[in-house]
């Protein structure tokens, strides 16, 4: 089992690195990319997507992941939404809490974090 997992994240480099990594060591398939909070939501709650995994960045080209996440918080309970920020601080954590996110990483030093996080959800789904 792989988690079909969406990316919302404005800097193309992280992005497509993070993209590999999780893609090789995380068994994650990259369904879709944003790079603002309008693209991200709307391919989010669209209900015409299949995703597992939603990795989220609070500082976007246009908006915030804040939004995105306020937008998905009526998601499906199997749909996990994360973040992955430089500014994962304890308001930001508390914040990302009461917005119903499952976790919150710091890119800086929860890298590997992340990877057993995504790799914990493929084994929980079987």
């Amino acid at each position: 089992m792989r988690l079909k997992t969406y990316f919302v994240e404005d800097n193309p480099t992280i992005r497509d690195n993070l993209v590999a990594t999780l893609e090789e060591l995380a068994r994650v398939d990259a369904v879709g990319t944003a790079d603002t909070e309008n693209e991200g939501k709307a391919w989010l709650i669209d209900g015409l997507h299949e995703w597992d995994l939603a990795i989220v960045d609070l500082f976007l080209k246009q908006g915030s992941g804040l939004g995105v996440l306020a937008a998905c918080r009526d998601r499906n309970p199997r749909q996990k939404m994360v973040v992955l920020s430089n500014y994962a601080t304890l308001d930001i954590r508390q914040r990302c809490a009461q917005l119903g996110v499952d976790a919150v990483f710091d890119k800086s030093n929860e890298i590997d974090a992340l990877v057993e996080y995504c790799i914990d959800q493929c084994n929980a789904r079987g």
